[in-house]
């Protein structure tokens, strides 16, 4: 579609920045290269995790982009004095994709104990660097990258605020709504929140009768092992069904599920983030040997829903103090916070135990 006729469309140019974006991430889940460019500079680049050798015929003698957060592991030599720590290039490190994933991946460190020596150079666009460590953590894909400097034409191509414009929560709006019984609530209203490049469909559960006082609300972050498959690892099937019972004997609430499995990292990621806890890492540092963040979850989803629920006043159900500060960022203003208190089990112990010492959790 040229210029002229997206414009008389009604296409605007973030919706274009976002889809330009979309595919990009597409193309970095399917082994493909992609350019991004930021305001300092343009970078090729192909996930390691995703690619193939024959794809590294166009990338030859390719460097390799870890985030700062890997690069810290690996005790690189320049890594950032700055929180968090800037993507670092590794020169000549991208020879093939085993190599490169001996490097990337934390779980074979083990088998390759001894890595380096690494020479350091500029990434070549901190910019687009960073946004591509955001698109690989949306991707559910390690933050690892095979990189060259943006050389002749390329098929799929984005900007760092086109990565911006796709992950705005001002893109969600609602898609659908439905009565839904449930063991807590046979009144209950389920609401599904959608943006238009986005898989990852968000929903509110409704329970109670709006009666002009604030609701009670959680924040319930989407776990498939603990929520369905009933893990004994973490709090979050217990959270999840105690949130609604609390909601159902209180006036009205409301459950915000966000689809940000393991804390925004994605299921694949989480579950290496188990195996490396099976090796004695808590749940932070097993997050950062990945190469991710201790926190990477959007806490704006959950007030552009509040918002487009129109509940600006809220109760909110959480041991997480971070999240209070988070949702009175988005403008939400939270009158009180429940604490939510489980028993552990020998299971969960260490996991509840970090969350109280290393995240700020109240329990």
């Amino acid at each position: 579609m040229s210029e002229a006729a997206s414009n008389a469309s009604g296409d605007s140019s973030g919706d274009r920045g976002a889809r330009r974006a979309a595919r990009a991430i597409d193309a970095l889940r399917r082994g493909w290269p992609f350019r991004i460019a930021g305001s300092d500079g343009a970078l090729d680049l192909l996930a390691v995790e995703s690619a193939r050798d024959v794809a590294l015929r166009d990338f030859a003698s390719a460097d390799m982009l870890l985030s700062g957060e890997r690069a810290v592991t690996l005790k690189l030599t320049n890594q950032r004095v700055a929180a968090p720590p800037g993507p670092v290039r590794l020169a000549g490190a991208g020879g093939s994709v085993a190599a490169a994933l001996a490097i990337a991946d934390p779980a074979l460190d083990l088998a390759n104990p001894l890595k380096g020596p690494f020479r350091t150079v500029a990434t070549g666009g901190e910019a687009a660097a960073a946004a591509a460590m955001t698109m690989a953590r949306h991707a559910g894909l390690l933050p690892a990258f095979f990189v060259r400097d943006a050389a002749g034409d390329a098929e799929t191509l984005c900007t760092d605020g086109d990565v911006a414009t796709l992950l705005d929560p001002a893109r969600l709006e609602v898609a659908a709504r439905a009565r839904l019984p449930v063991e807590a609530s046979e009144s209950a209203e389920i609401v599904a929140f959608r943006s238009p490049e986005e898989a990852s469909d968000h929903v509110a559960l409704v329970i109670g009768k709006r009666d002009g006082n604030p609701p009670v609300v959680r924040l319930h972050s989407e776990c498939l092992t603990g929520d369905v498959l009933g893990s004994l690892k973490c709090d979050c099937g217990p959270q999840l069904h105690a949130a609604l019972h609390a909601m159902a004997d209180a006036p009205w609430g409301v459950l915000l599920y966000l689809r940000q499995e393991g804390r925004g990292i994605g299921l694949v990621n989480k579950l290496r983030a188990y195996a490396l806890q099976d090796q004695g890492y808590d749940t932070v540092d097993a997050n950062l040997r990945l190469g991710f963040p201790v926190e990477a979850r959007d806490f704006a989803i959950a007030g552009r829903m509040l918002d487009l629920l129109n509940i600006p006043r809220i109760r909110l159900m959480t041991n997480n103090p971070e999240k209070v500060a988070r949702l009175a960022k988005e403008g939400v203003e939270v009158v009180e916070r429940i604490p939510l208190a489980l028993p552990t089990n020998k299971y969960n112990e260490q996991y509840l135990a970090t969350k109280r010492d290393r995240t700020g959790h109240q329990l």
